[in-house]
């Protein structure tokens, strides 16, 4: 019977040439160390991560085709309908006709927004998220701005495309240039706006279907409560959410008001982005100090 060889003891690989010396200064101790150069993680990363994962799923694909969808379907139908019939449209701005179809598309902004994060709490995404990056600030701070980002150029471009067909396919005086800019701009960073809301109510209520139930309810329920106040002892209740119901908010962008009255030009934008800016704070706070 013969005796096996001795096995010669493990030794460390010997570091590639151009690797960094400092990442096999544990070669000596016998313990692994990666050949691939380390940095401390940073708001770079964090954002590279969100947008891989916000452009891998299916939602925001189906979402934001829907968003198109009814932007580009109801503002290009309304105009060739009013060009067939021959409508009268001299006292109505041109650019008008295009607020049903992002008033629909808000919709799915919403849906979306909420889904950025609430989603992870439901497949338990999150806790492998915030293990990956562990400053919770950050991983929150990355997701606004690459949802903001996103949400704000599609909605930007597609308005811009319906304002084009509309100016170019309907009679009367050509809009001017703050008119063009609010129902371009204006409504796509009101629209993007909107979604970092229902984003800061989903990392809040950390559940899908009712961060977006909340959402639509914060979008309809005001206007329909005013419909059905007729007593005089709530008209001033109901003159003030006429005025300040967000689809009342987002007419003014087209220089046009569900109500009649209330914030004008510019006005709506800001409100929106003082209630966004409360509510994200809430959402800070809340992921700082709440268990996943």
């Amino acid at each position: 019977m013969t005796t096996p060889p001795p096995q010669a003891p493990y030794q460390q690989p010997p570091a590639p040439a151009d690797a960094p010396q400092q990442n096999w200064q544990d070669a000596s101790a016998g313990l692994y160390a990666s050949p691939i150069p380390l940095h401390a993680a940073t708001l770079g990363d964090a954002l590279a991560s969100e947008w891989t994962k916000i452009r891998s799923v299916r939602s925001t694909m189906w979402t934001l085709g829907v968003l198109i969808v009814l932007i580009l379907g109801f503002g290009v139908t309304t105009a060739v309908l009013l060009n067939v019939t021959k409508a009268q449209i001299d006292t109505v701005p041109k650019l008008s006709f295009g607020f049903f179809g992002v008033l629909l598309g808000s919709i799915c902004v919403i849906t979306l927004g909420v889904m950025t994060i609430a989603s992870e709490y439901g497949t338990g995404l999150i806790r492998t998220t915030l293990t990956a990056c562990p400053s919770r600030a950050r991983v929150l701070t990355a997701k606004a701005i690459v949802f903001f980002l996103l949400t704000f150029t599609i909605t930007t471009v597609v308005t811009t495309a319906v304002a084009a067909v509309q100016s170019a396919m309907l009679d009367g005086s050509a809009p001017t240039g703050d008119e063009w800019l609010r129902a371009t701009v204006g409504v796509g960073l009101y629209i993007a706006t909107l979604g970092l809301l229902s984003l800061a109510i989903g990392a809040l209520i950390r559940h899908s279907a009712g961060a977006i139930t909340i959402m639509i309810g914060v979008v309809l329920l005001p206007l329909v409560l005013a419909l059905f106040m007729f007593t005089k002892s709530l008209a001033r209740l109901q003159q003030a959410l006429f005025e300040y119901s967000i689809p009342s908010q987002l007419s003014a962008f087209y220089g046009t008001s569900v109500g009649g009255s209330g914030p004008s030009g510019w006005g709506p934008l800001w409100i929106m982005l003082g209630v966004t800016s409360l509510a994200m704070l809430g959402a800070y706070v809340t992921l700082e100090n709440r268990d996943v």
